[in-house]
């Protein structure tokens, strides 16, 4: 499953990464441009824009989103569109949305900080943006959140 978030749905595109669903979000994509990629790259549109949903090639691939919180949000797609969180969780690039792939730790000296090298033993890296991730306390926090979240959905 596949997603596309309109401008007003940046924070629950993040997190949505997060837990690990495929997500384009742009804040500068135009609504014509989302429902044509939509349509051409097979994606949901998420949205809480009224006039987008009216657009004749929404009308059947739309996900409104109601709320203005991005934990009620992240419920409400998790509800209709449910993921193995646990499984898929961490997989994305937050900034870029491409599939994370391990990066052997010794390769990482010159590019980490050193005390990150010294502590950590796992770096995953996007190969599009080159962003280089690990886990520290920033991710027991998301991992937390999103265990809040959605601790009572099935």
């Amino acid at each position: 499953m596949k997603f596309i978030a309109d401008a007003m749905l940046g924070r629950l595109a993040k997190w949505m990464r997060i837990a690990g669903y495929d997500v384009e979000y742009s804040p500068q994509i135009e609504d014509a441009e989302i429902a044509a990629r939509g349509l051409r790259e097979e994606r949901v549109i998420l949205t809480r824009d009224r006039l987008l949903i009216r657009r004749r090639t929404v009308r059947n691939n739309h996900f409104f989103v109601r709320g203005d919180r991005y934990r009620e949000q992240l419920r409400q797609v998790v509800r209709h569109y449910p993921v193995d969180i646990r499984k898929q969780m961490l997989t994305r690039c937050l900034r870029c949305n491409t599939l994370l792939v391990p990066v052997p730790r010794s390769s990482l000296r010159l590019k980490v900080p050193h005390y990150v090298l010294a502590t950590q033993e796992t770096f995953v890296t996007c190969p599009s943006c080159r962003r280089i991730y690990w886990g520290a306390t920033h991710r027991e926090a998301m991992v937390r959140e999103l265990a809040r979240v959605t601790q009572d959905l099935p």
